[in-house]
């Protein structure tokens, strides 16, 4: 049996970071030296690939882009074909702090998904206006969902553990949103324990977020929607796993 850090898998899911990528596997690479980092290359049009291969990590290239859900799957069946039984996610603009993936990891000792939160009491990230009701809604009706007390079911910035690694690699959702509150509801239904721990934020090492008022409207719709949609499908079976 492989020691725990042998078994972990980080995938960062990267469409044209090329400006970033590389750093961010580095403080991976650094954070937790016996983990495997995959950088999924979600079609880039740039260097995404090539920096992140030069900077050390295993580089799967998908020929067009699929988005964060797509690139996500994709991740989790390469770690079920290659025996990694923890996935952890992390972004390539560089705001997840890769020094709180052992922390994640840790978690996964009483859970089966653990969340990063980025508004549970740890740092100054905060965002306002439309998105932070529609954020604030969606975490409530999630905490019911999953049976504990959610504050952020928007993070990208998680760690799955054996049997959520098994669940996703074959029903993580392609969707937009899905491999935030759509993976959620999938876990929470499928009688998975989803639990979360406050993580600070860092600044995007490069690119631009946005903050305009009618993509916030649109971000908040879709969410809304995605979550909806999620609860009217079939429950996914997890097959039992000591």
């Amino acid at each position: 049996m492989r020691p725990v850090e042998q078994s972990v898998l980080v995938v960062i899911p990267a469409l044209n970071e090329e400006d970033s990528v590389a750093d961010v596997v580095r403080d991976v690479r650094q954070g937790i030296p016996a983990a495997q980092c995959l950088v999924i290359d979600d079609g880039s049009s740039d260097k995404t690939g090539e920096r992140a291969r030069a900077a050390g990590a295993a580089v799967l290239t998908l020929p067009y882009n699929l988005g964060v859900g797509g690139a996500m799957r994709a991740g989790f069946r390469f770690a079920r074909t290659n025996g990694y039984s923890i996935v952890v996610q992390v972004d390539a603009d560089g705001q997840h702090d890769p020094a709180a993936v052992r922390q994640l990891i840790a978690g996964l000792s009483d859970s089966d998904l653990m969340i990063g939160a980025r508004f549970a009491g740890v740092g100054d990230y905060g965002v306002s206006g439309p998105r932070r009701w529609a954020m604030r809604a969606l975490a409530r009706v999630m905490s019911r969902v999953a049976g504990t007390q959610l504050t952020d079911v928007t993070s990208g910035f998680k760690a799955a553990g054996p049997r959520a690694v098994a669940l996703f690699a074959d029903n993580f959702p392609a969707e937009y949103l899905g491999d935030t509150i759509e993976a959620l509801v999938i876990a929470a239904r499928a009688g998975l324990t989803i639990r979360q721990m406050p993580v600070a934020m860092r600044e995007r090492q490069a690119g631009n977020p946005s903050h305009h008022p009618v993509k916030a409207a649109v971000y908040l719709t879709r969410a809304c929607a995605a979550f909806a949609l999620s609860m009217l499908r079939p429950r996914a079976r997890l097959e039992a796993l000591s």
